[in-house]
């Protein structure tokens, strides 16, 4: 009768087998984890990799997202207050082009708008997070500063004119912001500019060219109206953007827990079968070595 010169030899790989097997087993049951190693599932390893970049760039953008939010809803109610100091000024303006003030009531306007102008200059220079939100892409640096020196006053801009946006993970790109010389000092809506003409108009008491200058208020009025429509539908599609994103990183959550997670109960049950085997290979190699394999055929 022939024997197997490598039978014993087999046996231990076989315990060393059963024992590898145990340990993966155990492991996968303690974490709670079908796949511990790339080597084990490839393709599933690859999966995972894939759907946890997936999820990071939801979970980024939300991040960004809801600071932008509150960026966009911190200028609009800027350009909101913006408005209601135009309106003020707009009311002064057109009571002074009407003829009927005389010299230290035009002053006393003059001096009514100068106010209404520092309050929309601060309101120009607003702030949220340490971030001018008027400053195009210098947000660190104040937007517009006033100097009194000529007459009118003269403000200069120390922004730029850059659009920053937003890309979602699907769809296209969201503006974030309005550049303060588009608004505040532009040739189609300066508005310091036409408060710092009609300031210094009826300082002068020159209340002929109030006309002019109230007109220059409504235009400038009419187009800050305008950008808050912008403003407003950035804010729409970003919270519509948000919560698509959000939904999309609880699926690829779910999806992903369910392709990493271990089947506790066939698990279990493999383990058990695999301890079985374990305990009658070393139940065999006992017997094996209490004695010749000749005496155990």
């Amino acid at each position: 009768m022939r024997v197997n010169p490598y039978f014993v030899t087999n046996l231990s790989g076989a315990l060393d087998q059963t024992q590898a097997t145990q340990q993966q087993l155990s492991s996968e049951l303690s974490s709670g984890l079908g796949i511990t190693s790339i080597g084990q599932n490839p393709v599933d390893a690859a999966q995972n990799v894939q759907l946890l970049n997936q999820i990071q760039t939801d979970v980024s953008f939300t991040q960004t997202s809801n600071l932008a939010q509150g960026m966009l809803q911190v200028t609009n109610s800027a350009l909101g207050s913006v408005v209601t100091q135009l309106n003020q000024a707009i009311s002064l303006a057109t009571e002074g082009s009407n003829g009927t003030l005389n010299a230290s009531q035009l002053q006393a306007a003059s001096n009514q708008l100068a106010g209404i102008r520092d309050e929309v200059l601060s309101l120009a220079n607003t702030s949220y997070q340490g971030q001018y939100v008027f400053g195009g892409s210098q947000t660190n640096n104040v937007p517009f500063t006033l100097s009194t020196a000529t007459s009118p006053a003269t403000v200069t801009y120390n922004g730029d004119s850059v659009v920053n946006s937003l890309q979602p993970p699907n769809g296209q790109a969201i503006q974030l912001n309005l550049p303060g010389n588009q608004i505040f000092t532009s040739s189609t809506a300066n508005v310091l500019g036409a408060l710092n003409n009609v300031i210094a108009d009826f300082a002068n008491g020159n209340s002929n060219a109030g006309a002019t200058d109230t007109a220059a208020l409504n235009s400038a009025l009419n187009f800050v109206s305008q950008q808050r429509v912008t403003l407003d539908n950035s804010i729409t599609r970003l919270a519509t953007a948000t919560t698509a994103a959000t939904n999309d990183q609880t699926q690829l959550t779910t999806v992903q827990t369910n392709l990493m997670q271990a089947d506790i109960p066939g698990i279990s049950t493999q383990l058990s079968l695999v301890k079985s085997q374990q305990t009658a290979l070393i139940g065999v190699i006992a017997a094996l070595g209490s004695g010749s394999l000749f005496d155990k055929l």
